[in-house]
């Protein structure tokens, strides 16, 4: 590959400091050159930045900002082989704070079930540790299988908390206790409940939790909630499992 030469030309600047990781400049950049790392908006490579500064009308907060300086030239080829081979910035991404379905609402749909999420995304990889939904805020973190489990999860465990999801056995664990950590140190959550189900590799996310609280130099209690295969909260099930047994509660260390 030939080494190429630098130029003086424009170029994006993100302000972390003011990015917020709603994720708006990376679905309005059509070069795919930016992308959201650890709930921060990052520029990918120069060679991706055109420099016209087409995702800047879409920061809220004014992080980014075209500046002129030395850098690779824009390479047109390379960006389309790169859109090519990872397609398009996933808006799915963006994070977004809405209110539960209003009570008049509820009464209107009183033969559905109304949902108590009140952001997005849940997924932790995407998660922004700094979104004002969790500042705060009493916080869920529960594994995939949970909410199809436990059929009243919604009520029972959702309302009035802020959630993140993940699975300890199939996900990228890659990054799972910093940003946790992040979330206890910067959100500050008064009770943190970690819902997994009774299968032992589900054990693991409690495990994480416990690490990224004591990671954040945090006290905040933690309750382990644990939902049997047949869908209900241990210590909540027919007495035909006397083995099993309910929620725990996890101090700080002192």
């Amino acid at each position: 590959m030939e080494q190429q030469t630098m130029a003086i030309r424009d170029v994006i600047h993100i302000d972390e400091e003011k990015c917020n990781g709603c994720g708006q400049c990376v679905r309005a950049c059509p070069e795919g050159a930016l992308r959201l790392v650890n709930g921060k908006a990052k520029l990918v490579s120069e060679v991706y930045c055109d420099g016209l500064g087409a995702c800047i009308g879409e920061c809220p907060t004014g992080a980014l900002t075209v500046e002129r300086r030395q850098a690779s030239p824009f390479d047109e080829e390379a960006t389309r082989a790169r859109m090519a081979s990872h397609g398009s910035p996933c808006p799915g991404a963006a994070s977004r704070t809405f209110s539960p379905w209003p009570k008049a609402e509820k009464r209107e749909r009183a033969g559905s079930t109304p949902s108590e999420l009140t952001h997005w995304p849940i997924q932790l990889h995407l998660a922004n540790p700094a979104a004002p939904h969790f500042q705060g805020k009493d916080l869920l973190i529960a594994a995939d299988c949970t909410a199809f489990a436990h059929g009243a999860f919604h009520r029972d465990l959702l309302a009035g908390r802020a959630v993140v999801i993940a699975c300890p056995k199939l996900d990228d664990l890659t990054g799972y206790i910093a940003k946790l950590a992040e979330l206890f140190a910067g959100a500050r959550p008064p009770s943190v409940t970690v819902v997994r189900m009774e299968v032992p590799c589900c054990r693991g996310l409690l495990q994480l939790v416990l690490q990224a609280r004591e990671l954040a130099g945090s006290e905040a209690p933690i309750q382990e909630v644990v939902i049997s295969i047949e869908g209900c909260i241990i210590g909540e099930c027919a007495p035909a499992f006397p083995e099993r047994t309910p929620a725990k509660k996890h101090k700080a260390a002192s």
